[in-house]
């Protein structure tokens, strides 16, 4: 089932990426007593994650901020190498990059998207939501294209 509004995020332990290589994150830490606005990509490097999703969380970071918001998260099923390489080729350092290279989170959130006919295997469908103390209190979920979980979309609703 998937996460709604006023549900609480899963407490689990997956990858980040580190000067020292990957190092686990406990998620419930992500969130205990934060305001975040996290956002999922169904991977990175592809055209519509790098050209137009992420870098609208880049460039709107300081204004998301502005607002209250403690962390901003990127997710995707990748492991945290690739996502340590994305962040760097988008001078993603305000972001906080949440490698979900085993699925967990992304299934404990029932946000699993089927790409195994395009040879994707599971991926994350693409959201954002805002979460505070580990209650999601937004979440914008798009089921084709990037317009519900753009950096300006989720500018509006803080």
């Amino acid at each position: 089932m998937t996460i709604q509004v006023g549900d609480s995020i899963p407490s689990l332990t997956i990858k980040t990426p580190s000067t020292d290589g990957p190092k686990e994150i406990a998620i419930n830490e992500v969130f205990k007593g934060k305001k975040v606005v996290m956002f999922a990509v169904p991977g990175a490097f592809t055209p519509g994650c790098s050209n137009t999703h992420m870098p609208g969380f880049i460039v709107h970071a300081d204004s998301i901020k502005a607002k209250g918001v403690d962390t901003i998260a990127c997710l995707a099923v990748n492991d945290a190498f690739v996502m340590g390489a994305w962040a760097e080729s988008q001078n993603a350092d305000e972001l906080l990059m949440l490698a979900d290279g085993n699925c967990e989170l992304t299934e404990a959130l029932g946000m699993v998207l089927d790409g195994y006919g395009a040879g994707l295997g599971k991926r994350s469908k693409r959201y954002a939501m805002i979460v505070e103390d580990g209650v999601v209190i937004s979440l914008n979920i798009d089921d084709k294209g990037i317009e519900k979980s753009t950096a300006e979309n989720i500018l509006q609703q803080l």
